[in-house]
């Protein structure tokens, strides 16, 4: 079994959590964009500045590599390690989940 330990990676922001989310297929920046805004249902807009910077960070981390190149367009995907980084951060969303659904009841 493989052993990795995520946790120095660990908390993702909101903005790379849901690109990190959107690249489990491979996708282009502009794709990326549209992507994010609709799984957060509007919650969370990346501007090119902002995506940009993440993409550069997160493949030099190793969570990201370029999948291919489309003319301009360059696409990205997940990493084995960006895999096991972006399941353990989706663990410890659920835990904080359930911790606050418990917590509602007592409110």
């Amino acid at each position: 079994m493989l052993q990795f330990d995520a946790s120095p990676y660990l908390p993702l922001t909101e903005t790379t959590y849901y690109t990190m989310l959107c690249l489990v297929e491979p996708r282009h920046g502009y794709g990326i964009m549209r992507e994010v805004g609709r799984i957060s249902e509007g919650a969370v807009k990346l501007g090119p500045g902002t995506l940009y910077g993440i993409l550069a960070t997160v493949e030099k981390q190793g969570f990201i590599a370029r999948d291919r190149e489309e003319g301009r367009r360059k696409n990205y995907i997940l990493t084995l390690k960006g895999r096991l980084v972006l399941a353990e951060q989706i663990r410890r969303l659920e835990t904080m989940v359930k911790n606050a659904r418990n917590a509602r009841t007592k409110l």
